[in-house]
């Protein structure tokens, strides 16, 4: 299974199945625009541990390794995002403006590690 990630604001193109992993639905997004298969907010952070990490580059580290701890509770999500891609290609689809150090990306390396 391949897994990426892109920005909701993107065109869509050969994304496969699309999965917005936000717990936020982004503005100035229509739900037609978004072409979504699945929006499964419950893979999201949560409000405390968000809130903490306010997209700070130095936070980045911990961040990864208190999200994927909180995967043990969130496990039923966390399947749900990989059943939607029927082990085609899966696109995990976020809202932030940091391309490379978001809730997706540690989220793509958490189910990378688990599809292997």
């Amino acid at each position: 299974m391949k897994i990426t990630t892109k920005r909701i604001y993107d065109t869509p193109d050969d994304d496969g199945a699309r999965v917005l992993v936000d717990r936020l639905w982004p503005r100035g997004v229509s739900k037609e625009e978004a072409q979504l298969d699945a929006w499964i907010k419950e893979v999201a952070p949560s409000d405390e541990l968000r809130t903490w990490y306010d997209h700070n580059p130095d936070r980045w580290t911990r961040f990864k390794e208190r999200y994927v701890s909180e995967f043990k509770e969130k496990d039923d999500a966390v399947e749900r995002v990989l059943d939607v891609a029927k082990d085609e290609r899966l696109t995990l689809l976020y809202a932030a403006a940091d391309r490379e150090q978001n809730n997706s990306v540690a989220l793509r390396e958490y189910l990378e590690s688990r599809v292997d």
